[in-house]
């Protein structure tokens, strides 16, 4: 009985110096371990053995890329003024055994190294260039802190700044100063507007009136063109008719008696008119006159045709009456034949 009691305390202690002899690390993760209190060795991802009650783990480290947000933290500006802002890290453990024995707590390191950089590069800044150079904080801060947690077996990826509050106070000046800037943007915006749209509707009525103007200009010497082809219509053919009535004439060959009494019928023609005050008789009318007056005293002083015994059954004769003296004979006027008719040219209308 006590020999299987012995062989149960040996056989149980084996099995504990077995699992104290096999170590098994997961991926992204490291072991340190120490020999009788001193740094052994760093134990990969894997199957790992070690020697047991000699060697002891110390502590296990995550090799993955870390993030921190630390809490809000004021900084004051180089124009006095309190800002808050809030700090996001990206780091990765390069080093095991250096995070371990190089530093007691590598992440509160970190943070108050943040701080304390944070508020050397933003003292140097005022409130604006605050606002507006995030990039500028980040590279310089990324910097620092890689230089500095290097020996730490840190290495820093990235340094954002997550938020910046300015005091309450200057907040609601901001955002008055920055509705001010947008009323005053829309204010030129509107009046741009308008300019372009009075600039767009003076320059439509510009070249309308312009178009007006030319149409006008094209109506007037169409219309003009058209009156110019009237006129010489017209007057070819009042040329034609003369012409017709020219030759008419010569062709009947009239006598002085006919043409005075046409040109007698033609004077009550032009003396029509209610603007005739004056009425100036040519020297030609007094001829005329004269000569139609000869010819109304031979017919009158002429004695009666006398008629001839008939015998009853024949008729009578036809009557006689006697021939007033004609007027001495003037030889006619060779006959000239008609100029060719030759239109006038229309003149050019001017404007």
């Amino acid at each position: 009985m006590t020999q299987l009691v012995v062989a149960m305390i040996v056989v149980a202690i084996a099995g504990f110096a077995l699992y104290r002899t096999i170590r098994i690390v997961p991926q992204a993760q490291a072991f340190i371990i120490e020999r009788l209190g001193r740094y052994h060795r760093t134990l990969t991802p894997g199957l790992n053995i070690v020697v047991p009650f000699i060697d002891g783990v110390k502590t296990m480290v995550d090799l993955r890329e870390q993030v921190v947000s630390f809490p809000p933290q004021p900084v004051i500006t180089s124009d006095n003024l309190v800002v808050s802002i809030d700090t996001v890290i990206y780091f990765q453990v390069t080093d095991p055994k250096a995070a371990t024995y190089e530093i007691a707590n590598f992440l509160t390191g970190v943070e108050q190294l943040t701080v304390t950089t944070l508020r050397n590069v933003v003292g140097g800044m005022d409130l604006e260039r605050t606002l507006t150079s995030r990039e500028e904080i980040n590279s310089e801060l990324r910097g620092v802190l890689d230089e500095a947690t290097g020996k730490w077996g840190i290495r820093v990826n990235r340094v954002e700044l997550k938020a910046i509050d300015p005091p309450a106070s200057i907040q609601d000046s901001m955002e008055k100063q920055m509705r001010a800037d947008r009323d005053k943007r829309a204010s030129i915006l509107s009046a741009e507007g308008q300019k372009q749209s009075a600039i767009l509707t003076a320059e439509g009525e510009r070249q309308a009136a312009v178009l007006k103007a030319r149409g006008e200009a094209e109506a007037a010497v169409l219309r003009a063109q058209a009156d110019a082809e009237a006129q010489a219509m017209r007057a070819k053919g009042q040329a034609d008719a003369i012409l017709m009535v020219f030759r008419a004439i010569h062709e009947g060959n009239p006598d002085q008696r006919l043409l005075a009494y046409q040109y007698l019928q033609t004077l009550p023609e032009i003396a029509k008119g209610d603007a005739n005050k004056l009425w100036i008789v040519p020297s030609e009318m007094g001829r005329a006159l004269e000569s139609l007056g000869g010819l109304f005293t031979q017919a009158k002083d002429a004695p009666p045709a006398q008629a001839a015994p008939q015998p009853a059954q024949v008729p009578a004769p036809p009557v006689q009456t006697a021939t007033p003296p004609a007027e001495p004979h003037r030889p006619a006027e060779p006959h000239r034949p008609p100029e060719p008719y030759r239109p006038a040219e229309p003149t050019q209308p001017t404007y």
